[in-house]
This record gives C-alpha cells, sequence and structure tokens, in this order.
C-alpha cells in the first residue's frame, strides 16, 4: 500500500514545484498573466453573490459591505498564497524574492512627494470623471442590476440610514480603506508587471487595463481607471519604486474613506 502511495505524493510534488517555477519565473506568458489579472475580480463577484450579499441583506446594511467581505475574502488568500510563494522560494514567510520594485531607489522624502502627488491625481481626477462612468453606464450597462449598481460614486451606498452608513464605513475603513488596495499593489504592481519584460514599453498600459477589467463588479469603470491609474503604474514599471502606487492607491481610498466618514457624521451628505 505504502508503495502505491509514494508515486501519487512525489507526482503532486512535481506539479507543485513546476506551478511555483512558472509562477515565480520573470517573465509570465502574455495568457497565464491575463488569467492572473482577471481570475481573483471572477472570484470577488462569486464571493459578493454567494457570501456578502447573503449576510448584508440579513442585516439590512448597504451593499458596500457587501463588496468589501467579497474583497476580502478573496484578496487576503491571494497575499497568503505571495507568501506561501515566498515560503517555496526562501524557506520563509515573506515577499522577498516574489516581488519586485522593493529596493527603493528614491529616499523617503522624495517618494512621498511624488506619491502624495499621484494620490492627488488620482483623488481630483477619479471624481472628475465620475460623469464618464455615468455616462458609459447609462450607454452600454443597465442591464447589470445587482444592489449597487450605478455610475454614481456613492450607489452603492444610496438609500440607507446615517447610523447604517456610517458603521458601514467604519467597519470597512481598515479593509476597504486601505489593506485590501494594499494588497491589489503588491499583487498587480508588485507580482505581476514586472513579470511582461517581453511587451516592453506596453507593459504598463497592458497591466492597468487588465486591473481595470478586473473590477468586473463595475465594468464602466474601466475607461476612467485607465486614466486616473496609468500614471501611477508607469512610474513603478520606469523607475522600480513599488512605494509610489502604495502611495497613489491605499492613500487615496483612505483619504476618500475617512473624507466619506467625517462627511456624513457632519451631515454633509
Amino acid at each position: 500500500m505504502e508503495n502505491l502511495q509514494r508515486p501519487t505524493a512525489t507526482t503532486e510534488n512535481t506539479r507543485t514545484s513546476r506551478l511555483v517555477d512558472r509562477l515565480l519565473a520573470d517573465r509570465h506568458s502574455v495568457p497565464l498573466s491575463i488569467a492572473l489579472h482577471l481570475v481573483p475580480g471572477a472570484l470577488i463577484v462569486a464571493a459578493y453573490a454567494f457570501i456578502g450579499v447573503p449576510f448584508t441583506r440579513a442585516i439590512g446594511y448597504p451593499p458596500f459591505l457587501a463588496w468589501a467581505i467579497a474583497l476580502t475574502v478573496v484578496l487576503y488568500p491571494v497575499l497568503f498564497g505571495l507568501l506561501w510563494l515566498g515560503r517555496r522560494r526562501t524557506g520563509r514567510y515573506s515577499l522577498r524574492g516574489v516581488l519586485h520594485y522593493l529596493d527603493k531607489p528614491f529616499s523617503r522624502g522624495r517618494i512621498a512627494v511624488i506619491g502624495i502627488g499621484l494620490l492627488i491625481y488620482m483623488t481630483v481626477v477619479s471624481f472628475a470623471l465620475v460623469p464618464l462612468d455615468n455616462l458609459v453606464y447609462d450607454a452600454a450597462f443597465t442591464w447589470i442590476q445587482y444592489d449597487g449598481a450605478g455610475g454614481s460614486a456613492t450607489t452603492y451606498l444610496d438609500g440607507y440610514s446615517q447610523q447604517s452608513l456610517i458603521i458601514t464605513l467604519l467597519i470597512c475603513l481598515p479593509f476597504t480603506g486601505f489593506t485590501l488596495p494594499l494588497i491589489e499593489e503588491l499583487y498587480f504592481r508588485g507580482f505581476l508587471l514586472p513579470r511582461l519584460p517581453q511587451l516592453g514599453s506596453w507593459a504598463p498600459l497592458f497591466n492597468t487595463v487588465l486591473f481595470s477589467v478586473y473590477h468586473l463588479w463595475a465594468p464602466w469603470t474601466v475607461l476612467s481607471k485607465i486614466v486616473f491609474l496609468l500614471p501611477g503604474v508607469w512610474f513603478v514599471w520606469r523607475k522600480h519604486d513599488l512605494r509610489a502606487t502604495i502611495w497613489m492607491h491605499p492613500g487615496s481610498t483612505l483619504v476618500g474613506t475617512v473624507g466619506g466618514i467625517i462627511a456624513l457624521s457632519m451631515g454633509v451628505i
């Protein structure tokens, strides 16, 4: 019996090693990269439908919380997967050896100035492009009828009491407000983007487009996301400093969430 089991275990170990080698290779094929960009988005939609929605409907809270739950259910395992790859490569749970663009070529002060500039750009442009999101939604995506669908930046929160909205945003603050966007940057910019050398200067656009499409729950925002994300992604690719989009993306969501909580508390919105 033991002799029959050993080849099976060996085969599984070999397959796992091959998978690890493919994921940690310096170059991902374009089909593999597309899959690695988009599969998490499909899993988030599934987690929303089967976990987030039933829970939030049962407690009467906004669909924004359902999406936060879905993102958490998917993205934390993605982070663990990166750490697991680090353990396979280095023998310990680490992002070193897995992620690129961690060498910090800029001083803290300089990257802070650059990052804050990108944060302001993303925040201002994303709000300025909300009318574009509305236009695209009305033109092509009104058939999407799940709770909270729509071009407005606050659609996921509309129709609920001030108290439930504040509680929702406070619950979501450490997650959608910072750690989940941080995981996205580690995965999409630190792990996937550097493994597209065959695309040359097209790699940042490829990564930005697929990251925008990855938001399958809001396809009407793809165009605006490309506009306000591309400068930061290009900078990370060109200068090899992941901190730029960490300032930009998690920084922007943190500012937006804190601002929303303050505005709701003051009765501004």
